[in-house]
């Protein structure tokens, strides 16, 4: 069973500490927050703090030099911290064993095998990522005590604005906080930018209207990828337009849009057949990831699509993909065009 946050928490107000934590899930902040919680929890009382508080990022370090770390002695201590960012770029090798299996064979990914078979009891080691490629070996042991951090529910980001709203000293009308629910990104840094955004704006009341909501908070990217998607299966060509239009007018390449329609297009086709299996929407849902805020409308989508569209609609993405990139003609007119086609 996965174990979330709230898990998490009630375990570190338990003063269970473990030697080996894996945080994953696309909610950035909620696990940098946790590590840091982790990391307090674990230092608690000791004086060389610098000395045993260590971090790595794969995207630069090397996993050999990380479990090195973890494999040293705290300094006047009773534990050391080694905190393993980006777990997902472990360097790593493959091969073929059999006909349907493949094996990590690098020298750095055996040793963290051989790590988190034997962790060393005096380091709390706390590896996080987005994501973890579940046929690596390692994945199992790893996925076996991780905490995951999806982004919050509509009804827990309503309490979590509140309570961010207190720190600042600012509270929000009934109105303003569904709208910026509505509207705002899903993850929380997004979020908190906006929040800083507004309670600056709301002094010296402290008070945050819709109004103000409107006026300084712009429609995530995330929100504005799904409307147009909508628009453009519901042939809404002037709504679809817009949206596009909004896009390029704000520096978005037009290369970069055309991957954004073909992702949300693939994540569509992936829910379209399970629905056609016959799948309720939270078995939907969890195999394929749509924001909390579409995911009726998503529904609503795969209801007025068949699967022949679906095809079509994919090849043409693919074509102007490739048409943009061997500039057949300017990359804004084959954005429009591929927008405009199919809606046809």
């Amino acid at each position: 069973m996965t174990r979330t946050r709230k898990d998490l928490e009630q375990s570190l107000k338990k003063g269970e500490i473990e030697p080996i934590y894996y945080l994953y899930g696309p909610e950035t902040y909620l696990r940098d927050q946790a590590i840091k919680s982790i990391t307090e929890k674990a230092l608690a009382g000791t004086l060389l703090r610098e000395f045993n508080d260590i971090a790595f990022d794969l995207t630069t370090d090397k996993i050999s030099e990380a479990l090195a770390a973890a494999e040293q002695l705290p300094l006047m201590s009773q534990r050391r911290v080694v905190r393993i960012k980006n777990l997902d770029k472990v360097e790593g090798r493959r091969r073929v064993v059999d006909d349907d299996k493949e094996e990590d064979f690098s020298p750095g990914v055996r040793r963290l095998i051989d790590y988190l078979e034997r962790p060393l009891a005096t380091s709390v080691v706390i590896f996080s990522s987005e994501n973890i490629d579940k046929r690596k070996k390692y994945a199992k042991t790893l996925l076996a005590g991780a905490y995951e951090f999806q982004p919050l529910k509509s009804n827990e980001l309503s309490a979590w604005i509140r309570s961010y709203l207190e720190t600042l000293n600012a509270e929000m009308e009934p109105r303003a906080l569904s709208e910026l629910v509505e509207i705002a990104a899903s993850d929380l840094q997004s979020l908190i930018n906006d929040l800083n955004k507004l309670a600056a704006a709301a002094l010296p009341s402290g008070r945050i209207t819709a109004d103000m909501v409107s006026q300084l908070v712009s429609r995530s990217r995330e929100h504005m990828n799904w409307d147009l998607t909508d628009n453009i299966v519901s042939r809404n060509r002037k709504a679809a337009l817009k949206v596009l239009w909004d896009f390029l007018d704000d520096g978005i390449e037009p290369v970069l849009l055309t991957g954004i329609i073909a992702g949300t297009f693939r994540r569509l086709a992936m829910a379209k057949a399970l629905l056609d299996q016959g799948a309720a929407p939270p078995e939907i849902f969890s195999e394929v990831r749509v924001p909390q805020f579409k995911q009726s409308a998503c529904i609503s989508m795969l209801r007025k699509i068949d699967s022949a569209t679906m095809v079509r609609f994919m090849r043409r993405i693919a074509e102007t993909d490739l048409s943009i990139k061997t500039s057949k003609a300017t990359p804004r007119m084959q954005v429009e065009m591929l927008v405009c086609e199919l809606m046809i």
